[in-house]
């Protein structure tokens, strides 16, 4: 039970980290009308605009792609907003670490950060963490760029040379992560993240071993800019051991029985969204930006610990709407389609699946048909403003996109 809680709800990355170095290794709607919704995509990716995000200036270039959608949500902070769901699971897990780890003063071993600016520069978000620049986890197509220097985070691991290199060895971050991608009730541009990280010295880590003082945490071997020493494999079996026994006891916890010189560690990060998915069987990951109150009023509760079964709201019906088109040469990526119709079609659109694709045997020319499924969360959605948000998108797809239209 908690093996299988944990691979649903845990994002796939655990890995080690090493200090001092580097490290080694996610309302009501108003739909806009057609031309200002094509207007607005692209002032914010025009070079020589700027964009204000949390009381800063920054100034757009070629490598600018965010939306008035995604900028929406910036400074929501739903884990941070007393009874929302997301904010009791974190809760929890604070709970859980404050009483599991405590240090020699009777203080919390970890210390919590949860309101960081979700604005990273881009060496932050992937320089720090040793990803190369050619590495494809840097695409525009997979993240949203203010600038070619500054990003939305992608994850909250761009926060880990920092809190490392003043001097933190237990430590867990929380906060909204960002990045484009595809389009259903698991998929969402904004998430949140909780990470945990936790560095050992020798001594703390070799303390119980019998002859500990003889063990090393590295082999004899080099270290350059971009490669720390490889640790020992004592030293690995004990962290392995550790981390098992850390995610182990949290699982437990949720869902019940169910590059340094001198230091080594681990680091994992789980979805806030996942998890209460799961906890609480939320079914749309739309809901959680829901300012419904019979949705958030189900998770106004006493006790953070207190056992809640979200009870579904009134499922309205769908109204489905296809689009066809030939794509452009070379520009063109999956992830800018499903971004246009985020932006045109905000959280109307319950998902976005490609259906087709066909290659014309003369001019080799590809065409992709999506299929749209439209829902609104609240309330019936009419068939008049269903065909105007769809008309929308097949013009902007046109004009943004530069896509031959079939429709």
């Amino acid at each position: 039970m908690v093996g299988s809680a944990l691979r649903r709800g845990s994002h796939a990355y655990v890995y080690l980290v090493s200090k001092a170095g580097h490290i080694s290794r996610g309302h009501q709607h108003q739909a806009w009308h057609s031309r200002p919704a094509a207007v607005e995509c692209v002032a914010q990716r025009a070079p020589g605009s700027v964009v204000e995000l949390l009381g800063k200036s920054y100034p757009q270039d070629d490598h600018s792609n965010l939306t008035q959608k995604v900028l929406a949500r910036v400074g929501r902070n739903l884990h941070n907003q007393q009874h929302h769901p997301l904010w009791l699971i974190k809760e929890r897990v604070k709970d859980h670490f404050y009483k599991q780890y405590v240090g020699r003063s009777g203080t919390p071993l970890f210390s919590v950060h949860d309101n960081l600016s979700p604005v990273v520069t881009t060496w932050q978000n992937f320089d720090s963490l040793l990803i190369p620049a050619e590495h494809p986890s840097r695409k525009k197509g997979d993240n949203y760029y203010l600038n070619r220097t500054h990003m939305l985070r992608a994850h909250t691991s761009a926060h880990q040379w920092d809190l490392l290199h003043a001097g933190l060895d237990a430590f867990l971050v929380v906060g909204d992560v960002y990045r484009r991608d595809q389009i259903d009730s698991q998929h969402y541009p904004v998430f949140h993240q909780l990470e945990a990280v936790r560095l050992f010295s020798k001594h703390e880590l070799f303390a119980g071993i019998e002859d500990g003082e003889s063990l090393q945490l590295f082999e004899q071997s080099s270290r350059s800019t971009h490669k720390q020493e490889t640790h020992t494999m004592e030293a690995m079996k004990l962290v392995e051991f550790d981390l098992k026994q850390t995610l182990t006891r949290l699982m437990t916890h949720l869902f019940g029985d169910a590059g340094a010189q001198d230091r080594i560690g681990w680091a994992f990060g789980l979805g806030l969204e996942r998890l209460a998915m799961i906890l609480y069987d939320i079914h749309d990951i739309r809901l959680f930006w829901s300012e419904d109150e019979r949705f958030l009023k189900q998770f106004r509760v006493a006790n953070i610990n207190q056992k809640v079964k979200f009870q579904p709201l009134s499922k309205y019906p769908a109204l489905i709407n296809d689009i066809s088109f030939w794509l452009p040469s070379e520009t063109y990526t999956e992830n800018d389609f499903y971004d246009l119709v985020r932006t045109i079609g905000g959280d109307l659109v319950e998902k976005v699946d490609l259906i087709d694709k066909f290659e014309h045997p003369k001019t080799h020319k590809t065409s992709h048909c999506y299929r749209i499924t439209y829902r609104h969360m609240e309330r019936t959605l009419s068939q008049k403003e269903v065909r105007h948000i769809h008309q929308a998108v097949q013009e902007a797809a046109v004009q943004l996109l530069g896509v031959e239209g079939r429709f």
